[in-house]
This record gives structure tokens, C-alpha cells and sequence, in this order.
């Protein structure tokens, strides 16, 4: 077993919601809760989150979007975005989500750990450059792959979304950008409605925007193919020197925000996909960021089975769970996947599709 990197702070638990609000700080407080009830035995090391600098910020967000950000700290209470509240706590809690990931970053592409997960809200993937979108503040993990590459010097980082809404501001961050791969699979159509499988990027930066929009229903072994016919050839080809995903638990079968049947196997299964595919590409280099998921229980059930496997207590074989998929559900995506991107991905051009 190998230690894993964790990323926590209480700060994060000040970025307050309507009780009713799905994004509740109850959420990450019962992550926190397990955390604390668990024998650590070497599995993990907690790396201490740190607010992001201004300058660090900038490197993707407008200077106004950070004074409108800032001003929030007057509040006691209100709305920067569509439902996206923000209070007194909330830009210190959400520049410490950005800092948790550029220390994970840093952390794990200096050597000194392979693997990191940042569980800090608010959550991020749906900011855009100058405005607040679906609980959204600061895009943490598009951060952290700018950070990568503009501050550490690293050459080409793949982003894996998993969470059950398109990450539609990491996309657009870096649709013109050849040097980060966006791989997103998700429930279509479902908020924010884009995502779509010809939505490949833009200029310099086509063919490297991959969507997989899924209809309601999918579950582990259709995921788990996905991930090894789709991702995996695309990724190895790419060649990326770290590995961020955008964790989101809502596709959970008992996450009220989505419609899919995921439970914890499944995401064991997606973190050894993404695992195997950096020990095969970047020597290991993975640091995962929660996202969504909204249901307090099996959220902590569903990280703690990402933290098992990335700390090697257990070792998923996705393979077997894919065997499991329903065929019709894989080959739809596939074909519709292959019939777009082909022509920009040689291993999926081979022999007509997929390996």
C-alpha cells in the first residue's frame, strides 16, 4: 500500500447555504466526520490546504469576477450565481479548494506523493471565467491543470470529469488548448445542458474536448467499459504527465440530483481505470477534486471506496465489472464516440473503433 495525499479544511465547512440547499456543508462535514472515525495505518497523509493567491486566481479567472468574489466577504448572505449562494465564509472556502488542489498538484508532481484527493467545497467544475454557475465559485480543478502547466512546467495534463453534470467551464477554459485533454461523461440532457458529443473543442484545441453524454440509467459495468474502450486508448495516445478528475458522486443510484445507478464498486472501478492509466502514462500522478454529490451518507460511503483504492487497500479489476455492462447502452456511446473523434485519435481510427 502506498500513502495518499488528503486535502482538508475545516474553513470549508464556513461556505454556508439555505439549510434545503443540496450543496450544504453537512455534505462535507460527514466526510470529514468518517475521516476522523477511521484508522489511518499509513494510508494517507493530510496535506494542509492554503487560500489561493490572487495572482493564482488570475491565471484563469477575470480581475472583476475575483473583486466581485471578494466583496462577498461583507455578506451575510445571498446569490453571485444561479443558485449559487455565497456568504460571509465562502471566497476564503473557495480560494482554500483551489490552494488544497495547487498544493496536491505541487505535492504530487515534485515526487513527493503519487496519488491525492482534495475534498474541499465549494465545488468547481461549473465556473466559468467571470461568473458563479451551479454551486459553483472558483473551477478548482482547471486550476490546478493551469497551475500545472503555466507554474510547474508540465507539458500535457488529461482532466477526467466523472460527476453527473458536464463540466461546462473546465470545458471551456481549455477548448482551444492542445496541452490539456478534457474527457467528461455525463447525464444529457441534464443541467447545464451542453456537452454533447460534437462539442470536440475549438481551433488548436479540436479533437482534444471529449464528451460522452448518457442517458439516464447507466450504472457501474457500463462505465467501467467506457472507461476502457473510450478513455484509455485516447489517453494512453495523448500521453499526459498528470491526471486530474473532477470526482463527482451524484451518479450514485441514490443521489437525488441524478439519474444514473453507480454505487462505490463503480467508482473503485473509474479510480483503477484512471489509476492504471497514469502508471502507464505519468508514473502514477493522479489528484482527484470532489464535485457533486449530494446525499451525505453515501458520499462518504462513495470516497472512502476512492481512497481504498487509491491507497491500495483494495485493487478493483475494471474489466470484470465491464464484462457486466448492458451491450445496446456501451456500443450506442461507442459508435456515436467513434464517429466523432476518430478522425482526431489514431487508436480509435484503428480496425474501425475501439480496441
Amino acid at each position: 500500500m502506498s500513502a495518499t495525499g488528503i486535502v482538508r479544511d475545516p474553513r470549508c465547512l464556513n461556505h454556508l447555504t439555505e439549510d434545503a440547499h443540496p450543496e450544504h456543508p453537512r455534505r462535507l462535514a460527514a466526510v470529514y466526520d468518517r475521516l476522523d472515525a477511521e484508522t489511518i495505518d499509513g494510508r494517507w497523509v493530510l496535506l494542509p490546504a492554503r487560500p489561493a493567491e490572487a495572482d493564482e486566481l488570475l491565471l484563469l479567472h477575470a480581475p472583476e469576477y475575483i473583486e466581485k468574489l471578494a466583496a462577498t466577504e461583507r455578506w451575510d448572505f445571498g446569490f453571485i450565481g444561479p443558485e449559487t449562494p455565497a456568504s460571509a465564509g465562502s471566497y476564503l472556502a473557495a480560494r482554500l479548494a483551489v490552494g488544497g488542489v495547487l498544493e496536491a498538484v505541487r505535492a504530487v508532481a515534485d515526487g513527493r506523493l503519487t496519488t491525492a484527493f482534495v475534498l474541499v467545497r465549494p465545488p468547481g467544475h461549473h465556473a466559468e471565467r467571470s461568473r458563479a454557475m451551479g454551486y459553483c465559485l472558483l473551477n478548482n480543478a482547471a486550476l490546478g491543470a493551469a497551475f500545472a502547466r503555466r507554474r510547474l512546467g508540465l507539458r500535457r495534463v488529461l482532466i477526467i470529469d466523472w460527476d453527473v453534470h458536464h463540466g461546462n467551464g473546465t470545458q471551456h477554459f481549455f477548448e482551444r488548448d492542445p496541452t490539456v485533454l478534457f474527457f467528461s461523461v455525463h447525464q444529457y440532457p441534464h443541467f447545464p445542458k451542453t456537452g454533447f458529443f460534437t462539442e470536440t473543442g475549438i481551433g488548436p484545441g479540436e479533437g482534444f474536448t471529449v464528451n460522452l453524454p448518457l442517458s439516464r440509467g447507466y450504472g457501474n459495468g457500463e462505465y467501467a467499459a467506457l472507461f476502457q474502450r473510450i478513455l484509455t486508448p485516447i489517453a494512453l495516445e495523448f500521453q499526459p504527465e498528470l491526471v486530474l478528475v473532477s470526482a463527482g458522486f451524484d451518479l450514485h443510484r441514490d443521489d437525488r440530483l441524478g439519474g444514473m445507478t453507480v454505487s462505490e464498486a463503480g467508482f473503485a472501478a473509474m479510480t483503477r481505470s484512471v489509476m492504471n492509466i497514469a502508471e502507464r502514462c505519468c508514473g502514477g500522478r493522479t489528484v482527484l477534486v470532489l464535485e457533486g454529490g449530494y446525499e451525505p451518507k453515501v458520499l462518504t460511503e462513495s470516497v472512502m471506496a476512492v481512497i481504498d483504492e487509491l491507497s491500495g487497500k483494495t485493487s478493483t479489476d475494471p474489466s470484470a465489472m465491464a464484462a457486466s455492462g448492458k451491450r445496446k447502452k456501451i456500443e450506442h456511446i461507442l459508435n456515436r464516440c467513434v464517429g466523432v473523434h476518430r478522425r482526431f485519435w489514431k487508436s480509435l481510427a484503428e480496425k474501425g473503433g475501439p480496441a
